[in-house]
């Protein structure tokens, strides 16, 4: 019998590559030390909104192609290039979405949702106070995965993006950074704690959308900005492998891979490779 293959992606919003590598973030660090964590360079074409950033991971296709530019999503093409979660859903996977603040990630508002039909959402609105919102999230998912058979889900956790625009790259974003790494621990527990976790395979990608400048804030060009990266770890990914500088386009490739489903998806022109393949 065939070991039920799983994807856990935790989507972190707004964090920059160089606090993380000085904060303390030992669940980050645990899943970069059994793969890798790699440096992502959001491609110049996109703005450095999280509007694009996300639909480009969530799609696996450019903004060119997804047609999202800002935070508004309307006019998009998600109906061309839809997320991961609903075509895994469509192709007959189980699929989960659980978000506590932002909300064109999973309803209607703002021209959304960019996840258009997992099998199960979760949307708990605290508005700007995305600290509250991360909780809801993640208790949600706490449940969610340790009860249910989800072969892919997405949990999205937003303060950290919050906390720079409000107060800048400084002690409260720092402190941010390490709230979302627990919460981040608290996910991988559940998941190491269910009952048939020995017999699955389980995919743990990470990621980020876009950095900030010191005094808060993105949508620029510099560097500090088009700076993101991703962490995963799980069956085909060495631990420890060097990526080099990788692209958001990757993430939603290798979910279709590590699922079983890259034949299925080959006539989607994706733009990005497994990580493996890399």
């Amino acid at each position: 019998m065939t070991s039920p293959s799983r994807v856990l992606v935790i989507g972190i919003d707004g964090v920059r590559l160089d606090v993380l590598r000085e904060v303390s973030t030992p669940h980050l660090d645990a899943i970069a030390a059994a793969g890798f964590l790699a440096p992502v360079r959001i491609d110049d074409a996109t703005p450095t909104w999280s509007g694009p950033c996300w639909a480009t991971v969530a799609t696996g296709v450019s903004a060119a192609k997804h047609g999202i530019m800002h935070n508004v999503f309307t006019g998009h093409r998600l109906a061309e290039h839809p997320d991961f979660l609903t075509l895994a859903s469509l192709a007959g996977k189980r699929t989960y979405l659980s978000v506590g603040s932002w909300e064109p990630l999973a309803t209607a508002a703002c021209g959304g949702p960019l996840f258009a039909a997992p099998d199960r959402v979760t949307f708990t609105s605290y508005g700007l106070d995305c600290e509250r919102g991360d909780e809801a999230a993640t208790v949600d998912a706490e449940r969610e995965l340790l009860a249910a058979d989800y072969d892919v889900a997405f949990v999205y956790l937003g303060d950290v993006d919050e906390t720079g625009h409000e107060l800048g790259v400084g002690a409260e974003y720092t402190a941010a950074v390490e709230r979302a790494d627990a919460r981040v621990g608290r996910l991988l527990a559940t998941v190491r704690a269910r009952s048939s976790y020995a017999e699955e395979r389980w995919t743990v990608i990470a990621v980020t959308d876009h950095g900030h400048v010191d005094g808060g804030g993105h949508g620029g060009d510099s560097d500090l900005e088009r700076t993101a990266w991703i962490a995963a770890s799980g069956p085909g990914i060495v631990a420890g492998v060097e990526m080099g500088t990788l692209r958001h386009v990757d993430v939603a490739a290798h979910v279709y891979e590590a699922i079983g489903l890259s034949e299925a998806m080959a006539g989607l022109a994706l733009e990005g490779k497994p990580f493996a393949s890399l």
